[in-house]
């Protein structure tokens, strides 16, 4: 199927010289000389990179066939296995195919995993995780006067930086488009 550049709309998976890309960004421009074009920014689906492209007014575009399955994390070894929340068939994917989200994937955290033309391509994350803190020194006290923060590894060995009155043990919502930490869920103990 094709869409025309006038249907256009951040998150739009569509294809460019035979490989899936997602739009992450677009604006239509309309010079006073010539004709009109839109400016994009695409996603690669597969390997992440980020390139600019621009699409003549009223020109087509091929939409990628995908096809999101919701699944299940279930555990990792050499790969990473999940368990499709419908069918219950398991599949395991290469530390590649994961991408940066294995940085937040913890047992039983329910994904998005993107399927492209039948085979499994990307993890989607949801956009708020709540892990608890593996490791991070101690706060000082006194040494909160300026708000200051401190790196902390979380149990699925993420770095984040979180304020120093937080301690190991502690459970902490993330957002795992951005890394930031959000706030505390639940003291340690």
């Amino acid at each position: 199927m094709q869409v025309s550049t006038a249907d256009f709309k951040k998150g739009l998976r569509i294809v460019l010289d035979g490989q899936p890309y997602q739009i992450v960004d677009f604006q239509h421009v309309k010079p006073g000389k010539g004709g009109a074009f839109v400016r994009t920014k695409l996603k690669h689906m597969k390997q992440g990179r980020v390139i600019d492209h621009t699409y003549r007014s009223g020109e087509k575009a091929e939409l990628v066939d995908f096809e999101d399955k919701h699944m299940q994390f279930l555990y990792k070894d050499e790969r990473y296995h999940f368990m499709d929340m419908e069918s219950y068939e398991q599949v395991s994917l290469s530390a590649d195919e994961v991408g940066e989200a294995r940085e937040y994937l913890k047992e039983n955290i329910e994904v998005d995993v993107l399927y492209i033309d039948g085979s499994p391509t990307t993890v989607e994350l949801p956009n708020f995780v709540e892990l608890a803190i593996a490791k991070t020194d101690p706060g000082v006290r006194g040494d909160t006067a300026q708000g200051g923060n401190k790196p902390a590894t979380l149990e699925t060995g993420a770095v984040v930086q979180v304020p120093l009155f937080l301690n190991e043990g502690d459970v902490v919502k993330v957002d795992t488009r951005s890394g930031e930490y959000l706030g505390r869920v639940a003291a340690a103990g």
